[in-house]
């Protein structure tokens, strides 16, 4: 143990999650996440369709590597996906609060195209119109889209260097917020913060000035108004981050810390992000 450092750096890997109402699943790498992600994705939708009822996610783009294995899911089990809506978290935009375009080599949109709808063959994909993105110029629509589909079945995703969830960014440094208050934060545009910028600059090659400064975000009311919560965590430096959410105070600072109000919340990280964080020049 080390002394001085916060006492949830030291929750072993066997201990996560305990005394918390949020289900921590272990297992694998980043590619068996990417399975299980894509695999949870397909439950969900059955399911509702079992029951009679078209599904809506709420579906991150990061972690990315699900999309591919779930469009050969859906082609070769020929899964009738046309009905399903898929709310997609987040969007960069520009400095004038645009999207940014979708050619753009860092647009989300651009890359649902690629890496998974123009994958699906069309008599199974989603409706054109199902695939939704929140828009700048109509950031109430998120809320009342997922009131007229009687609510999201899960909200799929993964957790930032913040402990942010898409892009709900905690208060800058002095600044406080209710922790109800920031529950109730509804989709928005807002800046991104220092941190997230700079580790998103790392999986592009370590250039900060490409990240856009400015985005669009489905609201903490969303995520966790959603039936389910099913978050992923496959990045060496979340095994800090899933400490503080799961045994850290539950705050605004960290925004994914709301995962432990939630009625139905899981985690699933990858075998080296549950061991504890080794802290230590190197």
């Amino acid at each position: 143990m080390i002394s001085g450092y916060p006492d949830y750096l030291h929750v072993s890997a066997e201990q996560l999650g305990a005394g918390t109402p949020v289900a921590v699943r272990v297992g694998g790498d980043m590619a068996d996440l990417a399975q299980h992600l894509a695999a949870a994705m397909a439950a969900e939708v059955a399911a509702a369709q079992n029951a009679g009822r078209d599904a809506t996610l709420i579906i991150p783009v990061g972690p990315v590597d699900q999309f591919p294995i779930l469009a050969a899911m859906i082609n070769s089990q020929q899964l009738d996906w046309r009905n399903v809506v898929l709310i997609n978290m987040d969007e960069y935009l520009t400095d004038n609060d645009q999207w940014v375009d979708i050619t753009h080599p860092l647009s989300f949109r651009g890359y649902m195209n690629r890496l998974f709808y123009d994958l699906i063959d069309k008599q199974f994909a989603p409706l054109v119109e199902n695939r939704i993105f929140p828009n700048p110029g109509a950031a109430g629509d998120i809320g009342r889209l997922i009131e007229q589909r009687g609510g999201v079945e899960a909200c799929f995703g993964g957790i930032g260097i913040n402990g942010h969830m898409a892009f709900n960014e905690p208060p800058e440094p002095g600044e406080e917020m209710p922790v109800e208050e920031f529950a109730a934060l509804p989709t928005r545009v807002l800046s991104l913060s220092r941190e997230t910028r700079t580790v998103n600059s790392v999986t592009v090659g370590g250039e900060i000035s490409i990240i856009p400064h400015r985005a669009i975000t489905v609201g903490m009311k969303e995520i966790l108004g959603a039936r389910k919560m099913r978050f992923y965590c496959n990045r060496l430096w979340q095994s800090s981050v899933v400490r503080r959410v799961l045994h850290g105070p539950i705050t605004a600072a960290c925004p994914a810390s709301l995962m432990r109000t939630h009625a139905d919340a899981q985690l699933t990280v990858a075998e080296y992000v549950a061991a504890p964080p080794d802290i230590r020049l190197r």
